[in-house]
């Protein structure tokens, strides 16, 4: 089936004005592939042991996280919003469930609870973007101050192990070929083909393509626009609940301070996808390998014993140079 995305007229001539290597590097899913395979290949030649069957699962372990976290991002970027409580929220989920597990309670009930209240945060947060038509930007800053309070209040003031064994499960791993893959990396891979699934092969998933290619439009032609953005944020909510009970697994500890950072990773990996800021474009496949790419260079970068700075200057000019392709892009199509 062919991508749901709405295209734009092109121009008669844009392509040719355009040289062909350049048109390569300007497409959502095969830019980030091939910065990816370059990173690879290069801290492959350059290090002994980063294309060690070991250090390859640590790679993709250390991108569980963000990369759940960046599936909620990717749908609510599509829309041309964008989340700044994704990580607030799934650390409160941690701190909750956490909280009513050691108190002795039904672990599972416990993560359903923890997840049931991120999904009632989103739903609020996507009542507000879409009914009252407040900016998404400042929603989500708002809600990022009063989880974040509300995080630290149940907490209590610190961090607190939580070792049960099914809030812990997803860190378990099986050994394929002597490489271990942990059932949080499976959980993260289903919920990328599920959103997929989703995206391309819906009419939600056009829908939500639609909107964020123009609201307006969409609503004129019959999308019920303020239903379709109150399910994308309580979806990605949803998905920020499940990427707690990830994180209890890479580290059995409730931290209220932890992934302070995660909204602007979340966010830099899904536009170093090739998801478009402005929406409308992308899909969650480049968010998945726009992680990776992350993921890769930071740990090539230690293995290479790079001052970690060099890693922030690096990340933050792959964000602006997948920014100025989008918009490039953007105005070729035009």
């Amino acid at each position: 089936m062919s991508n749901p995305e709405i295209a734009l007229p092109h121009r008669k001539g844009d392509k040719g004005d355009m040289p062909a290597a350049f048109r390569l590097l300007t497409l959502p899913a095969l830019g980030p592939l091939l910065v990816l395979l370059l990173f690879a290949a290069y801290f492959g030649l350059t290090t002994r042991t980063f294309l060690a069957p070991g250090n390859l699962s640590l790679v993709v372990q250390q991108s569980v996280i963000v990369g759940t976290l960046a599936i909620g991002q990717t749908l609510v970027i599509l829309t041309a919003g964008i989340d700044l409580a994704n990580g607030a929220i799934a650390v409160f989920a941690t701190i909750v469930a956490g909280r009513l597990v050691n108190a002795g309670n039904n672990a599972v009930a416990c993560l359903l609870f923890a997840i049931f209240l991120c999904v009632l945060v989103g739903f609020l947060v996507g009542l507000l973007v879409s009914r009252l038509r407040l900016p998404p930007f400042i929603v989500t800053l708002g809600f990022l101050g009063i989880v974040t309070a509300a995080t630290r209040l149940i907490a209590q003031g610190g961090a607190f192990p939580v070792t049960d064994d099914f809030l812990s499960w997803t860190g378990n791993a099986v050994f394929i070929h002597g490489t271990a893959v942990t059932y949080g990396t499976v959980v993260m891979i289903g919920l990328y083909v599920i959103v997929w699934y989703l995206l391309s092969q819906t009419a939600w998933g056009r829908h939500v393509y639609a909107i964020g290619n123009h609201r307006e439009a969409a609503r004129l032609v019959g999308i019920p626009v303020e239903n379709r953005l109150l399910s994308v944020y309580t979806l990605a909510a949803f998905i920020y609940g499940v990427g707690a009970w990830l994180a209890l697994g890479r580290i059995p500890n409730a931290d209220p301070n932890a992934l302070q950072n995660a909204n602007l990773d979340s966010i830099t990996a899904v536009v170093i996808g090739g998801t478009s800021l402005f929406g409308g474009r992308g899909n969650v496949w480049g968010t998945l390998v726009g992680t990776l790419i992350v993921s890769v260079l930071r740990n090539g970068l230690t293995l290479s014993g790079i001052d970690p700075l060099w890693q922030d200057l690096v990340t933050g000019v792959l964000v602006i140079g997948a920014v100025a392709l989008d918009q490039i892009s953007r105005r070729r199509q035009r």
